[in-house]
């Protein structure tokens, strides 16, 4: 039996589950400068997929680092739905 399909499958759902609040909280608290973090984090979990042999190691780094990159995306759409009221603007910044 292979279970690396759900190994692969389910970590993919958490690993973008995830992201959804971190990007929620890091726009609250940094903003859309907080960006650069999510590139950073970005290349790095994408380099080292291509660097580590094991094959769903590998697959949940590149998951883990093209969910960074989305995160850019979405963070700048957060910022818009701050704006519009849908979700509670930082009052100290």
């Amino acid at each position: 039996m292979n279970l690396n399909g759900l190994i692969v499958g389910i970590a993919t759902f958490l690993i973008i589950g995830v992201f959804h609040p971190i990007v929620i909280k890091a726009e609250y608290y940094l903003g859309t400068r907080s960006w650069p973090l999510f590139a950073l984090a970005g290349v790095a979990a994408c380099t080292g997929s291509a660097l580590i042999a094991g094959i769903v190691p590998s697959i949940l780094l590149g998951v883990l680092g093209f969910s960074c990159f989305w995160s850019i995306i979405e963070l700048f759409q957060q910022r818009k739905r701050v704006e519009r009221g849908w979700f509670p603007k930082n009052p100290r910044r």
